[in-house]
């Protein structure tokens, strides 16, 4: 290779990339070789590195991988200068230190950016993505062996096992092909996998998934490694191996779940098994261009030194949106086309026409950037693309995921909404159902969908289905896996049955595809397509319900018919509700269970039946009454014949009726709970029924959160903000606060409980009437702020006054910075209220979320529940007492103890005043703070003690105040599971507000907590590391004094002792 004059290759020469393998490959063999060498051909070799080195850096320069980030060129051709400079850089030749500089600078940044891809994903894709992640972890490997540069902790190496193992269908040989993909890998990734083991997860789990790989690998055939690659990372396998970490599969294997890639919008259920009956396999892919953190980098620009979409390069991605893959028993039944040029009917997505801005395919028009070779990303509207999981959520063999792909089309075609539902009712059947909106004068009046399958000896024929509706089959050595499809009008359109071959790489790869072509009539149309496995026996399917809010169908699968509904305007709480009968999007009943996705599966409780033996009883009592009664009456028409008494007789009559119906009554009513006991009653079932059947177990939340100061209960913000669902409020800012004109409340904590009998006495009507206003009047309680300007004077005289009113010590400050300052505030909080009407007007049935930052309002939640009524959600976060008192004292300097002036704080809430309504020793007063106001009064108490007697008074008086509230409006969350168990947290709160979660939410929640990227006030970054700093930093005296104080309510919420 010496001798050859360019490494570069001749069918590509522009790209760069074959001469980085080369030179990474020559530079690593001349490094293992060197002490054979001889003299000269280590002068020869080592001169032919520096040259290519040195082509590369210059390169680098003028090409589009100097500065597309994240992209498997870059990260290929940069690996290749730092190993060159490293190999030729041994005598700190100056040249080759600016090689490394620069090499390190932009692999930094590579590290940099991929710590907020919470998920562990690569955009490109699972081929791509291990093309890019072999040079990844060498660089991290080299980083620390050459430069001290430790990557291990980032969050992205992290989750990146996930990217592997959640991505792998039954049978571990073949990945979903998402994006330019090949059947599975294009390198390794054993490598990747046993430097993910020894480096960054340490558990076995790599070494597991690595040795599955290498045993399932096919030796040949499509799924096989290719000659260029099978052993271009076997040295660095060998290389980071540990033999020491016993393989051992990941938790829960062998048993069906459903993966997250909050990030990359992607969602798989029954990834990571073995091949056999049962195991299916499920992908869906809705996401943003780029990836979600990407995408946000892009439009909110928080770092100067990115420069939009010029920074990176998507162009591997496909115009795929809401596209999704089936592989029941592992058999693949509906799979990505792979690797090819960029065109929409080339993925399971919906094309449209006639679109008057068709390209390509006319007049057909599918996602933004389709038509050539790579995604043009850079086009019109292509950098808006941001397609959505709406919800995900699985129970046992069922799973539900659905998407919304609407800023994936021109907006020329005036499309409202593209929203795709897949839902596994076992693991034979998916129902898949399109719902798409279009405006009124929408040119588009067709909408064709395609399903894809690759498996050239399993090819696609018409079926039809019970005669009724139009479909295709998959002859599989006489398993029959069917698809048929109709829409909300019962039309079952007859299908183009195709085939087509399409460049792919240095090769072409056949394909063939179902396609389907509905008719638009109205603004909505909707669509229901049926993919089932041999092993399940269907008998009928229909649209039952197709209303504005979703739509039901009826499935009748192995003699039992499921009753299905979606909702479609899934942005609307209340309207999911209203059709649902919980804040949720899907839900499955039979005559035996109900399941709510995203909250579990309830059993239907069996009517009883019918008592015939009461029917009998009864019928008899009425049938003798009856006779009783026309005997009497006929003695009445007769009367003059004899001569009795008929007024007695009749009287008797009456009376004897009277008991035997009495007696009937008593013994039916025991008995019976229907109108006639034996018939019956037969009435169609509605929507209210429905609704009316559930309402009383599900109320749409209206959430309180609450804690002590320095809890960490700020990060909860995360889960609610800049959601549909809910509008967050924070209490208090300059134009959001508690009226003070009964009750005085202290910013950071008082001793005073507050109760139920306090609203039924009428105390603090002031205070229920802001709770009641916004909560029950929001958009009114926000708009009726004032946000005019404030003068000089005003703002001067309006400090004087909250000063004074909240009794605050600020440190002296000159007078034109002050007030500098508070306008600065006033602006801030004066936008935010804007924010807010903004968020309520887009989002009106969004639900109130209150987080009240001062920790009196610990005590007081009973009170808050009576006012604001049974949809009370109450959060109250706890953190370890230890972890809080360091953040007072330790954490910066000044202390926030002292910033805070808590001693000032803490005598305030102890001071007898005049009036009424403030909590004294003999009303409503606390008597856990007893302790703690003997501390204050004596005069030996230091810093440490007193937010120790603070913590536990605060605590232990939380706990039995609200011990009594209902587990359905009262959840103690621990700080430290939300940090360190984000997603599992995050899922039990939303079961316990009713709602589930959202992968937007959990990619939030996900970041703040284990990015270092997210700040605490007063605290710094959050990781599940730096919340147990203390153990490190804080004095071994002052731990022991912590837990000699508050270990007996420490010990009751699961705090363990660090001290003996």
């Amino acid at each position: 290779m010496a001798a050859y004059p360019d490494w570069g290759v001749t069918t590509a020469p522009n790209d760069e990339v074959p001469i980085a393998h080369s030179l990474t490959g020559f530079a690593t063999a001349f490094d293992f070789l060197y002490v054979s060498l001889s003299t000269s051909r280590k002068d020869k070799y080592l001169k032919k590195i520096r040259a290519v080195t040195k082509e590369m850096y210059e390169f680098s320069k003028i090409r589009g991988w100097g500065k597309q980030l994240l992209q498997n060129h870059q990260a290929t051709n940069i690996l290749a200068i730092l190993t060159g400079a490293l190999v030729t850089g041994v005598h700190d030749d100056p040249e080759t230190m600016i090689w490394k500089q620069v090499a390190v600078n932009c692999m930094e940044k590579t590290m940099f950016l991929l710590n907020h891809v919470v998920d562990g994903s690569l955009d490109e894709g699972v081929a791509y993505g291990s093309y890019t992640a072999k040079s990844i972890t060498q660089y991290v490997f080299l980083a620390k062996r050459h430069f001290s540069i430790d990557n291990t902790e980032n969050n992205w190496l992290k989750q990146h096992f996930w990217f592997y193992y959640a991505t792998l269908l039954p049978g571990f040989q073949r990945t979903i092909g998402i994006a330019d993909s090949n059947y599975n890998w294009f390198y390794g990734p054993e490598s990747q996998l046993v430097f993910l083991d020894s480096f960054v997860l340490k558990n076995g789990t790599g070494n597991w998934l690595a040795q599955q790989i290498r045993k399932h690998r096919p030796k040949d055939g499509p799924m096989g490694e290719s000659s260029s690659h099978r052993l271009t990372t076997l040295h660095t396998e060998y290389i980071w191996y540990n033999a020491q970490l016993t393989p051992q599969h990941p938790y829960g294997f062998g048993t069906s779940k459903m993966h997250i890639f909050s990030n990359w919008g992607v969602v798989t259920y029954g990834a990571g098994m073995p091949n056999g009956q049962g195991n299916t396999f499920v992908s869906f892919k809705s996401g943003k261009l780029g990836g979600r953190a990407i995408y946000d980098i892009v439009h909110f620009k928080p770092y100067s030194w990115i420069d939009g979409w010029k920074s990176f390069n998507p162009g591997h991605e496909q115009p795929d949106q809401n596209s999704f893959t089936f592989a029941p028993n592992g058999q693949v039944f509906v799979s990505e086309a792979l690797y090819g040029p960029k065109y929409s009917y080339l993925n399971n997505v919906l094309l449209f026409a006639p679109s008057p801005t068709s390209q390509c395919n006319e007049p057909w028009e599918g996602q933004l950037g389709e038509c050539e070779k790579w995604l043009r990303w850079m086009d019109d509207e292509v950098g808006e693309t941001a397609g959505e999981v709406i919800a995900a959520s699985h129970h046992k063999d069922m799973m539900f995921v659905s998407g919304e792909a609407v800023s994936a089309y021109s907006s020329a075609m005036k499309l409202k909404s593209v929203y795709r539902a897949l839902l596994l009712l076992n693991s034979q059947t998916l129902l898949v159902v399109d719902h798409i909106e279009r405006q009124k004068d929408s040119p588009v009046n067709l909408v064709s969908a395609f399903f894809h399958n690759l498996d050239i000896d399993f090819k696609y024929v018409p079926y039809r289905f019970i005669d009724r509706y139009n479909g295709a089959l998959m002859d599989v050595w006489d398993a029959h896996y069917k698809m048929f499809w109709f829409d909300h009008h019962g039309k079952s359109p007859v299908a183009r049955i195709q085939e087509a071959e399409q460049a792919a790489e240095f090769k072409t790869r056949w394909t063939q595809f179902v396609n389907i072509t509905f008719q638009m009539d109205s603004t909505v149309t909707r669509m229901a397509y049926i993919f089932h496995g041999p092993y399940v026996k269907l008998s009928n399917c229909r649209f039952i319900d197709d209303s504005k809010q979703g739509l039901r169908l009826a499935v009748n699968i192995n003699n039992t018919e499921k009753i299905v509904s979606i909702v479609t305007n899934y942005q609307d709480i209340s309207a999911r509700l209203s059709y649902l009968g919980f804040g949720g999007y899907a839900q499955v009943e039979d005559i035996h269970h109900v399941t709510r996705f995203g909250l579990g599966t309830d059993v239907v409780l069996k009517q009883n039946t019918v008592n015939t033996t009461t029917f009998n009883f009864g019928f008899t009592v009425n049938l003798i009454a009856g006779v009783i009664l026309c005997v009497a009456i006929g003695f009445l028409a007769s009367q003059r014949k004899f001569y009795s008494c008929f007024s007695k007789f009749f009287r008797c009559a009456l009376i004897t009726v009277i008991i035997l119906w009495i007696t009937e009554l008593l013994f039916v009513s025991n008995n019976c709970n229907q109108p006639l006991c034996g018939v019956k009653w037969i009435r169609a079932p509605t929507d209210t029924d429905a609704k009316q059947s559930y309402s009383q177990f599900f109320y749409l939340p209206t959430v309180v959160i609450t804690s002590l100061p320095g809890s960490g209960a700020e990060i909860l913000k995360h889960l609610f903000y800049n959601s549909s669902d809910f509008i967050y409020i924070r209490i208090p800012t300059e134009h959001l606060d508690i009226p003070e004109t009964e009750f005085e409340f202290d910013s950071f904590v008082d001793a005073c409980e507050w109760t139920k009998s306090d609203v039924k006495s009428g105390h603090f009507k002031m205070i229920q009437g802001w709770f009641h206003s916004i909560v029950h009047n929001t958009k009114l309680h926000l708009q009726n702020i004032q946000l005019n300007e404030v003068s000089g004077s005003r703002l001067s005289q309006r400090t004087a006054v909250v000063k004074d009113k909240r009794k605050k010590i600020r440190r002296k400050e000159p007078l034109l910075e002050h007030k500098s300052r508070g306008k600065r505030s006033l602006d801030r909080d004066a936008e935010y209220i804007r924010e807010l009407r903004r968020h309520l007007s887009a989002h009106q049935s969004a639900r109130v979320v209150v987080s009240l930052s001062s920790g009196s309002w610990t005590l007081k939640l009973p009170f808050i529940q009576e006012v604001i009524g049974p949809s009370t959600k109450a959060l109250y976060v706890v953190r370890d007492p230890r972890a809080w008192i360091y953040l007072m004292l330790y954490n910066s300097k000044p202390s926030l103890y002292s910033l805070r002036n808590i001693p000032q704080h803490l005598s305030m809430a102890f001071k007898e005043e005049d009036n009424n309504e403030k909590c004294n020793s003999n009303s409503r007063y606390a008597p856990e703070y007893e302790s703690l106001r003997r501390l204050l009064s004596g005069s030996e108490s230091n810093a440490v003690s007193l937010l120790a007697h603070l913590w536990l008074a605060n605590t232990a008086a939380s706990l039995r105040i609200n011990q009594d509230l209902s587990a359905m409006n009262y959840l103690l969350i621990k700080f430290e599971d939300i940090v360190q168990f984000p997603q599992e947290t995050a899922e039990a709160i939303h079961v316990f507000l009713g709602i589930p979660l959202a992968p937007a939410r959990l990619n939030e929640i996900i970041f703040a907590t284990s990015t270092n990227l997210f700040n605490l006030p007063y605290e710094g970054d959050i990781s599940p590391t730096n919340i147990n700093i203390w153990k490190q930093n804080m004095p071994r005296k002052d731990i022991q004094v912590i837990e000699d104080i508050c270990w007996s309510v420490m010990n009751q919420l699961g705090y363990s002792k660090f001290t003996n």
